[in-house]
């Protein structure tokens, strides 16, 4: 789990998982909730069979993402590509 400021000025936290096949799934929360995003990183990597609901916060690109079920393009905020997570 990471926190992250936005492009924006707001803050998000970043959750990452690493199912036992190796498969990673990402998850973040604009109302700063780790479950929320754990949660979604876990449906991600296949590890939680129920995808989260989720309410938008900010109309974030993420958001539009998740809500349209289409692929999140992370790199949208510049911030993510400087996240260090343990174990690479």
């Amino acid at each position: 789990m990471h926190s992250l400021r936005l492009a924006t000025g707001e803050e998000a936290l970043i959750a990452r998982v690493v199912a036992p096949d190796g498969r990673i799934g990402y998850g973040f929360s604009l109302r700063l909730d780790a479950t929320e995003a754990r949660h979604m990183a876990e449906w991600v990597a296949g590890v939680r069979a129920e995808r989260p609901p989720y309410e938008s916060q900010l109309d974030h690109p993420w958001e539009r993402a998740w809500l349209s079920d289409e692929e999140i393009d992370w790199h949208c905020e510049a911030a993510f590509a400087n996240i260090r997570w343990i174990g690479g």
